[in-house]
This record gives structure tokens, C-alpha cells and sequence, in this order.
């Protein structure tokens, strides 16, 4: 069992006073855990999937990229139409768009949805992948014209008369001023990754900080102080707090640890072929990007991690992408949430492996839950009582269940 931390009244002092949720989209029904040959756009089911996270009280959903995936700008604008409230994070490589020509898209789908778009820059983890694109730049270089492609988004926004430039990557005569957002400020900018060439921009630049390897409460704290240290040498605002987690829930706790370990055994079958199209036949994910690598440790350390972190997913995929659950109950899973909360963060992803149905029982059971415990704090100045109650790993009986489970995978196999 893990030493049992106290979970007093006391609202912590680095503790977000909100939170907002992200999912992302998928564009057809096949997950890690049921593949189907069908790889192309399932219309209604874009539409059906949009509609659930805007039902469910999710506030962003992630348009993501892939050299193989659909153009997000398109996917993001039809996400946009069939949802009322639901802001779109579009993924942004900044290898295939020209900034002022990506300004130019944002501030139209900004327009478009009243207000609702958000950029994700993607500045590139993986040479294969960078380079089906046309994109040769090294990945230190692949941050610098990232830093420069930000300043030129901002740019065109708020350009009231024509500018030039002439910088390391981009060069232009006479812009501007350029298309409106629709509130006529620049656009949230994210940026994510754990390479010091990523903090480095991301803290000096970004509005929003993502983190996609879902790390231990000790090393998440130990990467938001490094995140505003850097902010604040930069003369910057500290941004935003984002945490990306694959909660594995379920009535209760011994149910869940069932649902996980059945989880991880069927996407690991399913791995292989989804870091063969995202890092090439002959390469590794690990052996590029730092936020995998991250992973790994993490995983090869320890599967258990404060209250309900669990690597075993993982373990079994071998890393890439987002792949650290929480496991529990929704109580457990939500009081874990909370504990990212507590130590700052404001953005939190969420998605699962069972796509759509999770997406559905997150917003029937998960949001509401961190959502009441905070409109309790700002009532009260207290914590509840969910964290206390709600331990986890912390509890001997929770620990015995993720065994029995564990137990089951090894008398199958």
C-alpha cells in the first residue's frame, strides 16, 4: 500500500479553482481495443460522438493530426457546426501551413463557431513522420520555427496596419491587417512535450502547457514549477496546466481492475501497428520523442502510482500517444482527477478506450463529481470529502483488487 498522504480540509495552495475537460475526436468507430478495417470518416459518426461530448458537459475536444489522419481545420468546422458549446483544439503542424495562413483558418472557424477555437501546436516527435510530409528539420530546429510561428499567429491577429518580416524560417512584405478572431484577441495557443527545447518554448510562449504522459503526482508538480520558472524568466504568465489521462472506470473499484487488465490485454495486440505508422517499420517511439521515453520510465519503474495511476496500458502498448489510466470507480477516479487539481492543474484530458461509451460515462459520472467538489470549495474554503474517502492505492482493499485481477490475466495466459 502506498504511505498514505492526509486529506484534510485544507484546500492545498497550488490548487486550480477550476478545472476544464478535453476529449478528442475520432472520426470512426475503431478503437485500440476493437479495430476495424474501416479507416475512413464515419460521418454520423463524427457527428454522433461531437454530440455526446457537448451533451456530457466536456468543454474542449481535440482535433488531432497525423499524416494519415483527416484535415483537421475540415474535421474541426464540423465539429463546430454540430455542437453548441464544445470548442474545438485544432492540432496544427507548423510544417504544412504558413502562419499567416493558419491565422487566417483559426480566426475564420473562430468567427464560425462564436468564439469557440483553440490552436494546438505540434511541433514534431517523430523524423518518419515529420518527413511524409516534407518536413527535414532537426528536432531542435523544428521548436525555433515553432517559436517563430507563434509570434507571426499573434501577430496577425492584432496587426492593425501592413508589417514585414524577415525571420530564420518565414518572410513576408506588407501584411495585415489580418482576418479578425471572433473577440478580436489573439486565440489560446498549446503547446505540449517534455524535451528541453519543449519547455523551453512552451513556457516562454504557450498559453496552455500539455503534458501527455500522465506522470506521478511527485514528477507533475516537479514539471509545473519548471514550466512557471521559465514563464517568469521569460516575462511571461504562467500558462495553463493541461494533464492527458485514459480513465478505465466502472461501478466499483474490483470491476474496474477486471475492465483494465481486459483493456490492456487487447490493445497490446493492436500496438504494433500503431507505432509502425506513427514512428516507420524501422523505428522505435521511444527513441525520439521524450514524452514516450517518459512514459517507458514511468511504466518500467513502478505500474502503481499515488492513487490510481496505473501504467499497465502502457506496458502493454509499448508507450506512444497517450496511454496512463486511472482505474477505479468513478469516485476513485474522479478524487484522483482532483489530486491533479490540487497540484494546479486546470485542463484536463480525458478519453478512453472504449471511445464514445466512455466519453458518455465520463460526462454522466466523472465531470460531475470534480465539478461538485469545486463548487463546494468555492462555497466553502474546504475540501470534501471525496479525496478522503475515495483512497485507492492508499487503501489496502483497493490494492487487493487490482491483484485478484492481475491474478486472473496470469492463471488465462
Amino acid at each position: 500500500m502506498t504511505s498514505n498522504p492526509q486529506f484534510d480540509h485544507v484546500i492545498p495552495a497550488t490548487a486550480s479553482p477550476t478545472v476544464e475537460f478535453v476529449s478528442q475526436i475520432h472520426w470512426n468507430p475503431s478503437t485500440e481495443i476493437n479495430p476495424i478495417a474501416h479507416r475512413g470518416l464515419d460521418r454520423a459518426w463524427v457527428r454522433e460522438y461531437s454530440r455526446a461530448l457537448d451533451e456530457g458537459g466536456f468543454d474542449y475536444t481535440l482535433v488531432p493530426y497525423f499524416s494519415s489522419s483527416p484535415e483537421p481545420f475540415v474535421l474541426g468546422s464540423f465539429v463546430g457546426a454540430v455542437t453548441e458549446r464544445i470548442k474545438p483544439v485544432i492540432a496544427l503542424r507548423p510544417n504544412h501551413t504558413f502562419p499567416l495562413v493558419a491565422a487566417q483558418k483559426l480566426a475564420t472557424l473562430d468567427q464560425l463557431t462564436e468564439g469557440r477555437a483553440l490552436v494546438h501546436l505540434i511541433s514534431g516527435g517523430f523524423d518518419a513522420e515529420q518527413r511524409r510530409q516534407g518536413d527535414f528539420l532537426t528536432k531542435d530546429e523544428r521548436y525555433a520555427r515553432t517559436s517563430e510561428y507563434i509570434d507571426l499567429l499573434r501577430l496577425a491577429w492584432t496587426t492593425k496596419t501592413p508589417v514585414s518580416h524577415d525571420g530564420q524560417f518565414y518572410r513576408f512584405e506588407d501584411f495585415g491587417p489580418g482576418f479578425a478572431t471572433y473577440s478580436g484577441e489573439p486565440i489560446p495557443i498549446s503547446i505540449g512535450g517534455e524535451s528541453d527545447a519543449a519547455f523551453n518554448i512552451g513556457s516562454a510562449k504557450a498559453d496552455w502547457y500539455a503534458f501527455n504522459s500522465g506522470a506521478s503526482l511527485a514528477q507533475t508538480r516537479a514539471d509545473f514549477d519548471r514550466v512557471a520558472a521559465l514563464a517568469a524568466a521569460a516575462g511571461r504568465p504562467t500558462p495553463r496546466f493541461w494533464v492527458t489521462f485514459r480513465p478505465i472506470i466502472a461501478r466499483t473499484d474490483a470491476q474496474a481492475w477486471d475492465k483494465a487488465y481486459d483493456y490492456a490485454a487487447r490493445a497490446g495486440k493492436s500496438a504494433g501497428a500503431f507505432k509502425a505508422a506513427i514512428a516507420g517499420k524501422s523505428a522505435t517511439l521511444p527513441a525520439q520523442s521524450e514524452g514516450a521515453r517518459r512514459q517507458l520510465a514511468y511504466a518500467e519503474a513502478a505500474e502503481r502510482y499515488d492513487r490510481a495511476v496505473w501504467t499497465g496500458t502502457t506496458r502493454a502498448t509499448g508507450g506512444g500517444g497517450a496511454s496512463t489510466a486511472l482505474v477505479g470507480s468513478p469516485e476513485t477516479v474522479a478524487a484522483a482527477i482532483l489530486d491533479y487539481v490540487d497540484a494546479g492543474a486546470s485542463v484536463v484530458s480525458i478519453r478512453g478506450y472504449d471511445t464514445l461509451q466512455d466519453a458518455k460515462d465520463y460526462g454522466q459520472y466523472i465531470l460531475p463529481l470534480v465539478r461538485q467538489e469545486l463548487a463546494q470549495r468555492a462555497a466553502t474554503g474546504r475540501r470534501g470529502s471525496l479525496q478522503s474517502e475515495h483512497l485507492g492505492y492508499y487503501s489496502d482493499e483497493f490494492n487487493s483488487a487490482a491483484d485478484r485481477a492481475s491474478e486472473k490475466v496470469g492463471a488465462l495466459a
